[in-house]
């Protein structure tokens, strides 16, 4: 199906046209007829799907079916579970909505405080937030939900696994009654946890599946080498000379030391590469993510606990450098490339400390993953090491002076008496 075949208003349809959508993604075309007609919609879609317009569509259109001047509060409400989500969903917003009246904000914590609370002071159409920062303002009456016609939660299990829940049905219960808006729930997973919460807060009559199978790395091609842990680095930059589609690279590893370490290696060998890991400060890691989506990085090194979030399109290649010991980290690794229909490599190298996650992961797959011995063709080692990193000078404590210590009343010069003796000796 076309999106030309939905009958959206032109200042839709101009959105779409510029960020180059023609055909519906699976998910899209079966929740978006669903939400046009005004029901609310429970969708279980994973990442890189096209869930992101497809709610923001939505959204739009039910906004200009029903025009109402910008005022000082919200008529739509999106929540998602993280920051980087937040920031993604409100750059798709700024595409989508080019044709648009509407002013979408982002809401999330990490960025200035008072520069937030006065754009919704200001009058927002659209508030784009994860739950914490949200009801910090909503408690301080910056803004009221009475007026929500439309509310969006993304990836509804992640608010569940973050520990979001109870400041999620906060939110809820806020809203005006469900049969007075319109709510779009999505979720990698409808658990029952999921359903429960739906149920509670949705009028649902209509729910979307789109099998796990259909989107989770249907067009990544996956290939995994065996190689010892010394001789990795060495297969790594065998790869990237034999082959040159590698474009926009997400690395995968276990740790934030080995993050760095092979960060090091790869800018040393001239390929402009940054770490991603949990203790980056909010506005480095906008900035570096700003700089890979431009093309300015080529490679970004990151840990599990990093790249959740992550909604970079375009990705040519995920490489798990450590394999990991998770499973479902696995697949949500390799699904950061071949996302919205496009195409994308997986490359996973496992070692010999590693190796032994790997019959779990085939095992949640379902299916072998394509595997291969490195051998000596594979391999590059004349790379260039890198320079050993400073260690930081401990900073030497300042030395008291005679005068300071006897203003504080002590002589180090006398040492002590036994105790109850006299001052005097």
């Amino acid at each position: 199906m076309n999106f030309s075949e939905l009958n959206l208003p032109e200042q839709v349809m101009q959105g779409i046209s510029e960020v180059g959508f023609t055909s519906l993604t699976p998910v899209q075309e079966e929740s978006i007829p669903l939400a046009l007609a005004g029901k609310d919609v429970a969708a279980q879609a994973q990442t890189g799907t096209g869930k992101t317009a497809a709610f923001l569509i939505s959204l739009f259109t039910r906004l200009l079916r029903h025009p109402v001047a910008t005022g000082e509060h919200p008529r739509a409400l999106v929540m998602a579970p993280t920051r980087e989500l937040v920031v993604q969903i409100c750059a798709d917003a700024t595409g989508l909505g080019a044709g648009c009246p509407f002013k979408v904000q982002p809401i999330f914590g990490g960025m200035d405080y008072d520069k937030q609370r006065q754009a919704l002071r200001d009058g927002v159409d659209v508030i784009v937030a994860t739950p914490g920062r949200l009801i910090d303002y909503y408690k301080q009456n910056v803004f009221s939900l009475k007026q929500v016609e439309v509310v969006v939660i993304d990836e509804a299990d992640r608010m569940f696994d973050l520990g979001f829940i109870k400041d999620l049905r906060y939110i809820l219960r806020k809203l005006p009654p469900f049969d007075q808006r319109q709510t779009m729930l999505f979720s990698a997973t409808l658990s029952q946890r999921v359903m429960e919460l739906a149920y509670e807060f949705m009028d649902l009559t209509e729910k979307v599946r789109i099998a796990p199978e259909q989107v989770t790395a249907e067009k990544v091609e996956q290939l995994l080498y065996h190689v010892s842990r010394r001789e990795k680095f060495a297969l790594l930059m065998g790869l990237l000379r034999h082959e040159p589609e590698f474009e926009r690279v997400l690395v995968f590893v276990n740790t934030k030391k080995e993050a760095e370490f092979l960060a090091d290696r790869l800018n040393a060998n001239d390929y402009r590469t940054a770490v991603l890991s949990g203790d980056i400060p909010q506005r480095k890691r906008i900035r570096l993510l700003e700089e890979f989506r431009a093309g300015k990085l080529h490679f970004l090194v990151a840990t599990d606990v990093a790249s959740r979030g992550l909604h970079i399109d375009d990705v040519s290649h995920v490489i798990n450098y450590d394999l990991p010991q998770d499973p479902e980290d696995y697949v949500h690794r390799i699904g950061r490339t071949a996302r919205a229909g496009a195409r994308g490599k997986a490359i996973s190298l496992a070692d010999e400390d590693l190796v032994f996650h790997l019959a779990d992961i085939e095992e949640y797959l379902g299916s072998k993953i394509p595997s291969r011995f490195a051998d000596d063709d594979d391999l590059f080692h004349d790379y260039r090491r890198p320079a050993p990193r400073k260690k930081r000078a401990p900073v030497p404590e300042k030395q008291k002076s005679a005068a300071d210590r006897r203003r504080r009343g002590r002589n180090p010069r006398k040492k002590p008496g036994p105790p109850g003796a006299s001052p005097r000796g």
